[in-house]
């Protein structure tokens, strides 16, 4: 069977950008994602089209079809008032350069952001994704392809063994 719409094909595989290793999916838990419904990233899918178990894979992956360029507009100084708990205290042990918090926009939309810099006044956070910008060099193996379930495609996300468990 082909990797086409709504198939759930297991992949092993290598993440690389610049030559550093940054996931990994083996062969004894590899990835299960429902194909063509957006679970996965645009040129990821597009490579893995038509591929069937047995075949390999290797391709470089475009920040357009990977995970966008980088967008100088979502690197923000927040006031350090947004870090204030219940009590009005703001918890300075979570405001460290690097460290990447759960935030939410005022629409509730959730975000992930990294600190830059923490100022007197202000934090500086990025919330562009961690690989906006790269190039991402996957290489790996497809392990078995099948048709999704009615209830995967239904709850959007695969069942069973190396997927989700109700």
């Amino acid at each position: 069977m082909k990797i086409t719409t709504n198939t759930v094909p297991s992949v092993s595989y290598t993440l690389k950008v610049d030559g550093q290793v940054l996931d990994q999916a083996s062969k004894e838990q590899p990835l299960l994602f429902i194909h063509g419904v957006g679970m996965m990233i645009p040129g990821f899918e597009k490579e893995l089209e038509g591929k069937q178990a047995g075949d390999t894979f290797d391709m470089v992956i475009s920040p357009e079809e990977g995970y966008g360029e980088r967008d100088p507009q979502a690197v923000v100084d927040l006031p350090l008032d947004v870090f204030k708990d219940e009590q009005g205290v703001v918890n300075t042990e979570m405001l460290v350069e690097g460290n990447v918090l759960p935030m939410q926009h005022q629409d509730g939309t959730q975000l992930q952001g990294r600190i830059l810099e923490v100022g007197d006044q202000a934090v500086k956070m990025d919330f562009n994704h961690m690989l906006a910008g790269q190039e991402l060099h996957f290489t790996g193996e497809v392990i078995e392809v099948r048709e999704a379930t009615a209830e995967e495609l239904d709850h959007g996300h695969v069942h069973g063994p190396g997927g989700h468990q109700h």
